[in-house]
C-alpha cells in the first residue's frame, strides 16, 4: 500500500469515528445481511438432528416411519424455503421502504423477525415439521428484505467520497454471517453438549440471530432515518442537516445539501417508482442491463459449484475428513478479510477495476480448476493445486464481485428509482439460487468437470462488459452518474440515438 492510500485510509477512519456512522452501520449490519449469512451456512449443522426431528415428528403422528424419501423430501423444502422467502422479501423492498421510510422499515423488519422466531422455537415442542417450514420461509422473507433495506439506508446516509466503503460492509456482514454460521457447524456437537445439553435444542440455535435484531429494534429508534430520505423525499432540509451532524460529525454540510436538492429538482416530487416503471425507461436500459450482467455473473459464476465440489477436493487432496470443516472455516474467513480489504480499496481504485479484476480472475481460476480435476489422478501435487484455486477463487469472489455489487446498486439509480433496482437485485439473486440449485445436478451429472469451463465463460463475459462498458461510478453523485450511462456508446451508436432523461 502506497503513502497516499495509507493517507486516504486513514482520512476515511477519520470519517467513520467523528459521529456515530459506525454505531449505525454495526447496527444494522447484525440485524441485516449477518442473518442472511448465518441462516445460509448453520443449516448444515442441524441437518441430522433436523432430519431425526422430520422423522420422529412423522411417527407420532402417524404412528409410523416415514419413507426415506419422504424425510428427504421434507429436508429439501426446509433448506429451499429459506430462498423461496428471501425472494418474496425482496420483492416488497419498493412497497416497505416507500411508505415506512428506511429507519422504520428496517424496525418493521426487525420485528417479523423476532415474531417469526416464536414458529422456530416452537416447532420442536409441538413435533410440527410444518411450523419449521414456515419459519424457514419467514427468516428468508425478513432476510430477503431486511438485506435489501440496510443497503438502502446505508447508501442514503453516506457522504459521497466514502459511500462505496459504507455500503460494502452488507457484504462484509454477509460473509461474517456465513463464517459464523461455519464456526457453529465446526463447534455444533459440543455447543449442544455442553451450553444447551441436548442436542434436540438444535431450535434454539437457529433462532440465535434474531437476538441481532430485538437489540436493533432497542437501538435504531435513537438513530436518524436516511439523510437522503429525509431530503429528497420528505422535504426536511434541517432535519438532513441534523442527521448528517449526527452520523458525520459537526459540519454545515453544504454541498451534500445543495447535491440533494439538485437531484429532488430532477425528480420534481415524484412517487418512488415500480420495477415495471423502471423496466418501461429506455434511458435507464444500461442501468438495468448493467444490473442483470453483474447480478446474473455473480449467481451464475459457479460459487455455488465450488461449495459443492469443495468437500470431495479437499478429501482427494488428503486432507482428513475431520478437518475438512476447519478448511472450510479458513475459506470463509479468507472471505471476510477479502471483503474488508477490499473496503478500504473501493474508494481509492474504484469499483471497476475490482469487479473487472475480480471476474477476470475468476474466470482464468476456473479454466485452472478445469485442468487440475481433469489431471487430478497424475500426481499427488494436482489436488493440493486445486484446494490452493479454491482457495483464491473465494478470495477473488468475496473481494470483487460479491463485495462491489452492493455499492453499484445504491449508485448508478436516482432516489426515485433506486428502491425498484433493490427489488430487482433481489429477484436476480434469489431466483439465480433456486434456479441453480435446481440446474447444476443436471449439468455435473452431463459436464463433469467441464462444467467449470461454461462458469468460466460466464465470468469473462461480465469482465469483458464491466471493463468496455461500465462506468466507473467513484466519486460521484447519482445525477452524473446517469448522465455517464447516457453517454455510452456502443457499435458506433450517435447522439441523437440517445434520449434525454425524462423522469
Amino acid at each position: 500500500m502506497d503513502v497516499q492510500q495509507q493517507i486516504n485510509m486513514k482520512s476515511v477512519l477519520k470519517e467513520l469515528v467523528c459521529g456515530k456512522a459506525l454505531f449505525l452501520i454495526v447496527v444494522l449490519g447484525f440485524g441485516g445481511t449477518f442473518q442472511t449469512g448465518f441462516n445460509l451456512t448453520v443449516i448444515s449443522s442441524t441437518s441430522p438432528y433436523i432430519q431425526s426431528f422430520i422423522n420422529s415428528s412423522w411417527t407420532y403422528r402417524y404412528g409410523e416411519h416415514p419413507g426415506e424419501k419422504t424425510v428427504t423430501l421434507i429436508w429439501s423444502a426446509v433448506v429451499s424455503l429459506f430462498a423461496v422467502g428471501a425472494l418474496a422479501g425482496s420483492m416488497t423492498v419498493r412497497c416497505v421502504t416507500s411508505n415506512l421510510g428506511r429507519k422504520t422499515a428496517m424496525l418493521f423488519n426487525s420485528g417479523l423477525a423476532v415474531v417469526f422466531t416464536i414458529f422456530m422455537y416452537i416447532s420442536r415442542p409441538t413435533n410440527s415439521f410444518e411450523l419449521l417450514m414456515l419459519s424457514r420461509f419467514l427468516f428468508g422473507f425478513t432476510s430477503g428484505l431486511g438485506g435489501n433495506i440496510q443497503t438502502l439506508y446505508l447508501g442514503e446516509s453516506s457522504p459521497q467520497k466514502i459511500r462505496g466503503m459504507v455500503v460494502l460492509t452488507t457484504a462484509t456482514f454477509l460473509f461474517f454471517g456465513k463464517l459464523s454460521g461455519q464456526f457453529a457447524s465446526m463447534t455444533s456437537c459440543s455447543l449442544f453438549r455442553e451450553i444447551l445439553g441436548r442436542e434436540e435444542w438444535w431450535n434454539i440455535l437457529l433462532c440465535v440471530p434474531t437476538c441481532f435484531c430485538a437489540i436493533q429494534m432497542i437501538i435504531l429508534p435513537f438513530l436518524p432515518d436516511a439523510p437522503r430520505y429525509i431530503l429528497i423525499e420528505k422535504g426536511k432540509i434541517e432535519e438532513c442537516r441534523t442527521a448528517l451532524q449526527f452520523l458525520w460529525g459537526p459540519g454545515d454540510y453544504k454541498l451534500e445539501i445543495e447535491e440533494m436538492l439538485a437531484e429532488q429538482a430532477v425528480i420534481q416530487g415524484e412517487n418512488s417508482k415500480s420495477l415495471l416503471d423502471m423496466l418501461r425507461v429506455k434511458h435507464l436500459r444500461w442501468q438495468v442491463l448493467s444490473l442483470l450482467v453483474i447480478c446474473g455473473s455473480i449467481q451464475f459464476c459457479g460459487i455455488t459449484a465450488i461449495t459443492v465440489f469443495s468437500f470431495n477436493i479437499f478429501l482427494e487432496a488428503g486432507i482428513p475428513v475431520d478437518k475438512i470443516r476447519h478448511v472450510t472455516l479458513g475459506i470463509g474467513t479468507s472471505e471476510v478479510f477479502s471483503s474488508i480489504i477490499s473496503s478500504f480499496l473501493i474508494e481509492s481504485v474504484g469499483r471497476r477495476v475490482l469487479l473487472w479484476i475480480g471476474f477476470g480472475g475468476m474466470s482464468v481460476i476456473m479454466a485452472l480448476i478445469t485442468v487440475t480435476l481433469y489431471l487430478k489422478d497424475s500426481s499427488f501435487v494436482i489436488p493440493y493445486i486445486t484446494v490452493f484455486l479454491v482457495f483464491l477463487f473465494n478470495i477473488f469472489y468475496a473481494g470483487g464481485p460479491a463485495a462491489v455489487a452492493h455499492p453499484i446498486t445504491s449508485e448508478i439509480f436516482i432516489q426515485s428509482y433506486r428502491p425498484a433496482a433493490f427489488m430487482l437485485t433481489g429477484i436476480l439473486c434469489w431466483l439465480g439460487v433456486a434456479i441453480f440449485g435446481f440446474m447444476f445436478p443436471f449439468l455435473n451429472a452431463a459436464l463433469k468437470s467441464l462444467s467449470f469451463v461454461l462458469f468460466s465463460c460466464v465470468c469473462l463475459i461480465a469482465a469483458l462488459f464491466v471493463f468496455f462498458i461500465l462506468p466507473e461510478t467513484k466519486g460521484k453523485t447519482p445525477l452524473e452518474i446517469s448522465q455517464e450511462f447516457k453517454n455510452i456508446r456502443v457499435c458506433g451508436s450517435s447522439e441523437d440515438e440517445v434520449l434525454e432523461i425524462k423522469l
